[in-house]
């Protein structure tokens, strides 16, 4: 079973690519740092409903759609 943090990261990373964007990209246009991108898109990071929040304005999508995951 997959942890919760790794299918978010999954999803990050879904929408980065569809947007084009590099972690670089999101991480400057959400205000935050290319190296905290990288940790959650792997899922080595627990992430705040802040920077969730920061992460889904910089993706232009609804913050839930971080959390609808794939089924297993």
């Amino acid at each position: 079973m997959v942890n919760i943090c790794h299918k978010f990261g999954i999803n990050v990373r879904k929408y980065r690519n569809e947007k084009g964007y590099s972690q670089e990209k999101l991480a400057e246009i959400a205000s935050l740092h290319r190296t905290y991108i990288s940790a959650v898109e792997r899922g080595t990071r627990s992430i705040s409903l802040d920077n969730i929040e920061k992460i889904a304005t910089a993706l232009e999508i609804a913050p839930y759609k971080l959390f609808v995951f794939e089924s297993d």
